[in-house]
């Protein structure tokens, strides 16, 4: 048996061999020179730089409806609250009214769009889906201040 730290038992490198010349056969795992078997590590790919990803677990989407559930609920009571606000300043309740769901659509849809770019920016912040939502979105907020004013 050779010896890896006497020089001397140590066959000298014989520089470049082809595939398949002297090497193991195929049957016979690679054995390193303790005589016991090696096997190759796993080759993990890594994702390209910039490669879109459209893989969206369904995780992830629950996770952003229901943080989007949670922002409706919270735009619902700040909806009320502009409401009464505008009503104090004596705005008529009707146009109070409409000015509170405007700003609720406009909230709705700008945060639709981050919430979507969050669960997926390579398919959903795309320009067919989020200037849309943000276009819309932006149009209503400015309308409510335009409609809550006197």
């Amino acid at each position: 048996m050779q010896n890896p730290k006497d020089p001397a038992s140590v066959p000298a490198d014989p520089g470049f061999k082809l595939p398949g010349a002297d090497s193991a056969p195929a049957d016979k795992p690679p054995k390193d020179a303790n005589g016991t078997v090696t096997t190759p590590a796993p080759i993990e790919v890594a994702p390209l730089a910039g490669a879109p990803v459209t893989d969206t677990s369904s995780r992830d989407l629950a996770i952003g409806g229901a943080v989007f559930l949670v922002l409706l609920i919270v735009y619902f009571f700040v909806r009320n609250a502009y409401v009464h606000h505008l009503v104090v300043k004596r705005v008529a309740p009707s146009t109070a009214g409409s000015a509170g769901w405007l700003m609720f659509v406009g909230l709705s849809f700008v945060s639709a769009a981050a919430v979507l770019a969050i669960i997926n920016a390579s398919k959903f912040l795309t320009f067919g889906i989020t200037v849309p939502l943000v276009l819309v979105g932006l149009v209503a907020l400015g309308a409510a201040l335009f409609v809550g004013r006197r």
